[in-house]
């Protein structure tokens, strides 16, 4: 098989893969839970979302198995009403994917939505982070694990909360302890707002 041709993010993926994609809880080898943090802020916010939940759910060896409510979260870092607010969810997956190729996927995807990377907490249409990968604790610079600012982020925190109350970040205990020692001000549930696991 010509290598070149083998990338998954730009080839169709032919239907003999998604079948295999649909059994991945039976077919895959040892797949590894793992939580990804979205959030948007910039063009129609709930699309991108969906979009981006959509996509991770058309990547073979990875099943969307849970989706969180949407928060509405102020923009940290900035003067208030110098940016639209970010809509946030988390998206809890099962994956035989290494983490590096998570983190690949999750870089193509925030470029398919024309994500600019121009100024550190600057506006983004959408970003995509790893949270955990399994029981991974990593200090590698390109990916470190848990994500390293996960146990201060209520926007964060809530969402995964709602979608796993049991959840456990890896090194920093319970989701819902680390919650309840949080400022939540300034994010705020969007019942009126809904996220569904890939069609």
């Amino acid at each position: 098989m010509n290598q070149t041709q083998s990338d998954p993010t730009v080839q169709p993926v032919p239907a003999s893969v998604v079948e295999t994609v649909d059994a991945a809880d039976v077919t895959l080898s040892n797949p590894k839970w793992a939580v990804i943090a979205l959030g948007a802020n910039l063009g129609n916010r709930l699309e991108t979302l969906q979009g981006a939940i959509d996509a991770l759910g058309d990547t073979p060896g990875l099943r969307v198995k849970g989706v969180s409510p949407v928060y509405e979260t102020e923009p940290w870092g900035v003067e208030p009403g110098s940016q639209p607010s970010y809509f946030n969810a988390v998206v809890v997956l099962k994956t035989t994917l290494p983490p590096s190729s998570l983190l690949e996927r999750g870089h193509a995807i925030e470029e398919a939505f024309h994500r600019v990377r121009e100024e550190r907490w600057g506006a983004r249409t959408l970003d995509v982070d790893i949270i955990t990968y399994a029981d991974v604790v990593s200090a590698d610079p390109v990916l470190t694990l848990p994500h390293p600012r996960a146990h201060q982020r209520a926007f964060v925190l809530a969402p995964w909360h709602d979608v796993d109350p049991e959840a456990q970040l890896p090194g920093h205990g319970p989701v819902a302890d680390l919650l309840a020692g949080l400022d939540r001000s300034g994010v705020t549930a969007r019942p009126d707002l809904e996220l569904h696991l890939p069609e």
